[in-house]
């Protein structure tokens, strides 16, 4: 059963345009390791920069899976360079009923 995520990655400074190249690449990344379902992700900014990735894993099993791939990982490592992971439900926008963001492109 898909397992819709939301991810908050809050970039280093100076390195807001490598972790929108990252992004450009990770759903499809996950998608060519048979991850993540057909569902294009959703990817936008809050006020305070951080970018926020909203997709879909194929299943539990499947988000398990990443964290043995190499691929996945070496990428996630690239992540790890250039931004920290944030809950989202910490963004300012995320405590008003209708939550909005500015798309990422």
């Amino acid at each position: 059963m898909e397992k819709i995520v939301f991810i908050g990655y809050k970039p280093f400074a100076g390195k807001e345009t490598e972790l929108a190249a990252l992004l450009e690449i990770h759903w499809q990344t996950l998608k060519i390791e048979s991850l993540v379902t057909d569902r294009r992700p959703i990817i936008v900014k809050a006020e305070d920069e951080t970018v926020i990735e909203v997709f879909g894993w194929k299943s539990k099993e499947a988000m398990e899976l990443a964290h043995s791939n190499k691929i996945v990982l070496d990428m996630w490592n690239e992540f790890s360079k250039v931004c920290e992971y944030v809950p989202v439900g910490e963004r300012s926008e995320m405590k008003e009923l209708f939550s909005e963001f500015k798309p990422l492109n």
